[in-house]
């Protein structure tokens, strides 16, 4: 750190194979520390291929902001990653891609302010001249019609050796993995939207797959958080937890309870839980409100 603090002296050799692995918010947070800092992570492009916006920047995120964090990688963006990230427009994400011609994957979850008409332009210009785009997120953005989905098939299917048809589950989908479909989204068999569209990881359900019995959206089937299985059945009734997810009898029984309640927090929320002095026991938020 004092090689980089003096004036007029070089970064570390060392820093600039640190930097591809920093996430955009710890690249952007270092870019301020120091003059050699900010020169050392705006003149290497190697960090900028990929650009990954989550929380916290993704509520702070701009046209503009974009448009300035995307010029670094002078052309060579390989990967977009825009997670709920709702102030991004077609505007701002089309001028992205028009300046990164070269990009791979393109994921946009929950950006709402983008239309499906914009979607559609951003994978035309990212599947022109065969290139190809090998992965695509859209779920959330509202919508997204039958033709829709057909049209950007159609665009990827032309430009990819072939489509992977692999099966998405539900307590696995947040996770980053090259098994999931080229598009996120599909046609959902129950309801006819178009949203992401979850099998079940039940071996009875599996067996059942080809009358589409335990095959839909979220919105159409209710599975358990912790282990995707779908809430149907006598011995499949969803158990009572401390935050909003549904959870099966074997999760429910696996996971720690609230000292008061008796309620489990499903492994995304126990951020949410009070632990108690000294103990591994924990008290749920409605419970620590209720008692304090």
């Amino acid at each position: 750190m004092a090689d980089l603090e003096g004036e007029g002296s070089s970064p570390n050799e060392a820093m600039f194979f640190a930097l591809s692995y920093l996430p955009l918010f710890e690249l952007l947070t270092m870019a301020r520390v120091c003059t050699s800092f900010r020169d050392a992570i705006q003149n290497d492009t190697l960090p900028w291929l990929k650009i990954v916006v989550d929380r916290p920047l993704n509520s702070r995120l701009s046209n503009d902001r974009l448009l300035e964090v995307a010029s670094v990688a002078k052309g060579r963006l390989q990967a977009l990653v825009l997670i709920n990230c709702l102030n991004i427009t077609d505007y701002g994400l089309l001028t992205v891609i028009h300046h990164n011609p070269h990009i791979t994957k393109l994921h946009v979850p929950g950006c709402t302010s983008l239309s499906p008409g914009g979607v559609v332009r951003a994978v035309q210009l990212l599947t022109k001249d065969n290139h190809r785009l090998r992965s695509l997120k859209i779920s959330g953005i509202y919508g997204i019609r039958p033709e829709d989905l057909h049209t950007l098939r159609g665009l990827i299917d032309h430009n990819t050796i072939q489509q992977k048809k692999n099966k998405t589950f539900y307590h696995l989908h947040g996770l980053e993995s090259d098994d999931y479909p080229c598009i996120d989204v599909d046609l959902c068999p129950k309801c006819g939207d178009v949203r992401m569209v979850f099998d079940c990881p039940r071996l009875l359900c599996r067996q059942q797959q080809r009358h589409g019995e335990c095959r839909g959206c979220s919105s159409c089937i209710m599975r358990c958080i912790e282990c995707g299985v779908c809430m149907k059945g006598i011995d499949q009734e969803v158990e009572a937890a401390a935050c909003a997810d549904a959870l099966c009898l074997e999760c429910w029984l696996k996971l720690p309870k609230c000292n008061f309640c008796n309620k489990p927090y499903c492994s995304l929320h126990t951020d949410q839980q009070h632990t108690l002095s000294g103990s591994a026991e924990f008290i749920c938020a409605t419970c620590h409100s209720k008692f304090n």
